[in-house]
């Protein structure tokens, strides 16, 4: 674990300018112009990206298109990838405290949490695929003695990954590494308001040996950039992470152009519910308040909504209310801040508005729903809940994305699912029950890609992340996001 005088060090270190990293190099934007980078810890400038445009995405795409096509990672042998690939966890390991540290700086992570979430975390993905990479294999079809059919798997070319701010590194990693095992080669754009870790990423993959072109990253706002890669002919999948507005257009922009595949993982607004045969309703209370506060809500799969069995209602409140107030907002790089900051001053201000309508709908505050240590200059906000709420309010529709939390009570497990399944969006999902056959009836009711039983959040890379309805399609995670990236190809062979 990184030590508190490690973090005063790092957070000390000057950033300056960073260009964009385009064919193994790092590469001034075409406008030649930067984009501020702004700390939601204390409201402060401490460094500046390129501000990246079309042009600069094309010339990363003709990069990634050229290292495809000369083949020297494409149709390398496994054993060379998965070499690269492990030299690259290593790297990032061993830079695991500059990189927790610089993310935080640009996203308000709290530290514990960004340090075992984000380089943590990446480096094990990143190793699982490297590990992967000699373990698949292709296909051999039965068939006739006098026809040989054989099923190849092959990569897609180029793909674009574009990722939110929550946790770039991670869910980068999640894209990244699996693509690159699958043989493909990689344009990441990576979010405006927190570029750094992943041009890091970048950097560290250049020197584990990936040939250059391979992996490029260009920096700049989503409209500009990302519409580009979205829209480019040469870019043959896009990997996406984000809100469903943005997600749709991705859709459109590959209408529009080649018909690229589009994998989506977007919203939530996850059921976390409680019936009250709960095995320990204090435990339950505890995990739950850390489900959806911790790094302020900015979390896709966070328990936003929680349902209450109404026998337990008032005395799993109590638990919760206590379980929320131990809860320390603060310095996001000191290690007994509990949750950090919102992302950005904008971001706080849309929390803040989902307060505003919840209570103006008739949603009771039971704590929180305002600004907290604005004297730093920095974007915090109290742990809030709201009770009382209803399934046509707001606050049970749409996704915060931050640290709010609406509970309503329900009779019977038919309410519960009515109620869990009452979204748009189905992600993830929590059940708290003693009772086995329970458990099993509301994994199959409940419409979400991740259901968890007595426990939420978790789940390792050996299983998928999606989600259903308009919370996307395809998955992360586990061996089968290796299928996003890889072409099936028949050899029909007559003996």
């Amino acid at each position: 674990m990184i030590s508190q005088n490690a973090i005063d060090t790092l957070r000390k270190t000057e950033i300056g300018a960073r260009g964009l990293f385009i064919d193994g190099v790092q590469a001034d934007g075409m406008s030649g112009e930067n984009l501020t980078v702004t700390s939601p810890i204390d409201g402060r400038p401490f460094a500046g990206i390129a501000d990246g445009n079309a042009a600069d995405i094309d010339r990363a795409v003709r990069s990634a298109r050229k290292a495809f096509d000369k083949a020297s990672w494409s149709r390398s042998a496994p054993a060379f990838r998965k070499k690269v690939l492990t030299r690259l966890a290593e790297l990032v390991e061993k830079h695991a405290d500059e990189l927790a540290v610089l993310g935080v700086r640009d996203n308000g992570t709290e530290i514990g949490m960004a340090y075992k979430a984000e380089p943590l975390s990446a480096a094990g993905t990143i190793r699982y695929y490297a590990e992967a990479i000699d373990k698949i294999y292709g296909e051999i079809a039965p068939t006739a003695e006098n026809v040989l059919g054989l099923i190849h798997k092959e990569p897609l070319g180029v793909v674009g990954v574009i990722v939110p701010w929550n946790f770039p590194l991670m869910i980068g990693a999640w894209k990244i590494a699996p693509a690159l095992a699958a043989g493909n080669c990689v344009v990441v754009k990576p979010p405006e308001i927190a570029s750094l870790t992943l041009l890091r990423l970048a950097e560290l993959a250049s020197e584990a040996g990936l040939p250059a072109g391979v992996l490029n990253v260009v920096t700049g706002r989503g409209a500009v950039t990302g519409e580009a890669l979205g829209l480019h002919m040469d870019v043959d999948a896009i990997a996406f992470t984000g809100s469903g507005p943005v997600g749709r257009r991705l859709l459109d922009y590959s209408a529009r152009s080649n018909l690229k595949r589009v994998f989506l993982e977007l919203g939530g607004k996850s059921p976390n519910i409680v019936f009250a045969d709960a095995p320990d309703l204090k435990q339950a209370a505890v995990v739950s308040a850390n489900g959806i506060f911790r790094n302020s809500g900015q979390v896709c799969v966070a328990g936003s909504r929680l349902l209450v069995q109404a026998s337990v209602y008032d005395r799993f409140m109590d638990e919760l209310l206590s379980a929320t107030k131990r809860l320390k907002v603060g310095d996001p790089l000191d290690l007994a801040s509990d949750i950090g900051a919102v992302s950005s001053a904008e971001q706080l201000d849309k929390n803040l508005g989902f307060v505003d309508r919840a209570a103006v709908e008739g949603a009771r505050l039971v704590t929180g729903g305002e600004r907290i240590l604005a004297e730093t200059g920095g974007s915090y906000m109290a742990p809030t809940i709201f009770e009382n709420v209803t399934q046509e309010m707001q606050l049970a529709r749409e996704e915060v994305f931050g640290p709010v939390l609406g509970v309503m009570r329900f009779e019977t497990e038919e309410e519960a699912v009515r109620l869990a399944n009452s979204t748009v969006y189905g992600l993830a999902s929590a059940v708290w029950t003693a009772n086995l056959s329970t458990a099993h009836r509301m994994v199959r009711a409940i419409n979400a890609g991740v259901v968890h039983v007595n426990t939420y959040g978790g789940a390792d890379i050996t299983v998928p992340l999606g989600g259903v309805k308009q919370s996307g399609f395809g998955r992360d995670k586990s061996l089968h996001a290796l299928e996003k990236y890889v072409d099936l190809k028949t050899a029909w062979i007559a003996l």
